[in-house]
């Protein structure tokens, strides 16, 4: 190999070396993938679930599979505002915040209350709201810091059948957007991920019951299921890792022009919509 791209392959690893991040939820699914790359960038990374046990399980994962760096790890569920202010009092400066939490599920519209609606907003949006209020300003105090939400496809396209859900996802793109105008003349920067269909652990859930349920293999239900998305141009489920790569990049020194921005992993699905 030439030194020229020995020394390319070196500056492209650990460039988040003394960086310390936290990930909303991610104790697994695409918050853990998300936690697993930054870790192997180099940073430190706080991880946090609904229960010790899960959070202390991630932080074994973590410390195992990434060693030498102490990895931590934050109880506290996004519901309970109780725990969250427990959360905010205990967690300190970040230098990287992923704004992962959220629930999703299928609903007729008539039928949700009004209780309903403000779960789904006080965990998928304010859960962002709280954290980075919290994070932000000693992220413009130091000029620099990134702030990551996580959001959907749905935001963009909100399904008939999960409106709850998409009206939350489309709040968290324009609190992205809304709060990188804060950012101006600093090296802090606030984007969103527009995930796709991704195959999360509450996903494979979801489809190995079903699955059950009929008596089918999962590979044909999963089939069944991406064959109905008709704008795919994947054409298959996103893995978690496919989500975590863009999100390490956007939570890296190397996406320093990329600011405001809501950025597509959704596996082509909203080519075929915009």
């Amino acid at each position: 190999m030439a030194p020229s791209a020995t020394r390319e392959v070196v500056t492209m690893k650990k460039q988040l070396h003394g960086k310390t991040a936290f990930v909303s939820g991610s104790t697994q699914g695409i918050g853990f993938a998300i936690a697993s790359a930054l870790a192997d960038e180099g940073a430190r990374v706080i991880v946090n679930g609904r229960s010790t046990s899960s959070v202390e399980h991630a932080v074994s994962r973590l410390r195992s599979d990434h060693a030498g760096i102490d990895h931590d790890g934050i109880a506290a569920d996004f519901a309970r505002p109780e725990e969250v202010a427990r959360l905010l009092a205990v967690l300190g400066d970040v230098d990287i915040l992923i704004n992962n939490v959220g629930i999703f599920g299928v609903a007729d519209f008539p039928a949700i209350s009004d209780d309903e609606w403000a779960r789904y907003l006080d965990i998928n949006l304010m859960s962002g709201v709280r954290l980075s209020r919290h994070a932000l300003p000693a992220m413009l105090e130091r000029g620099w810091g990134r702030i990551v939400f996580i959001s959907s496809e749905s935001g963009v396209n909100v399904p008939a059948d999960m409106v709850h859900y998409g009206v939350t996802k489309s709040a968290m793109i324009a609190l992205g957007n809304g709060l990188a105008k804060l950012t101006r003349g600093t090296e802090v920067t606030v984007n969103t991920v527009l995930g796709g269909p991704t195959y999360s652990n509450g996903v494979a859930e979801a489809v190995e019951t079903l699955a059950d349920a009929r008596s089918l293999p999962v590979e044909e239900i999963k089939s069944a299921i991406i064959s109905g998305r008709t704008t795919t141009l994947l054409e298959r489920f996103i893995d978690p890792s496919e989500i975590a790569h863009l999100v390490t990049y956007l939570a890296s020194p190397r996406s320093s022009a990329t600011n405001g921005a809501a950025v597509r992993a959704d596996g082509g699905v909203l080519t075929g919509v915009l």
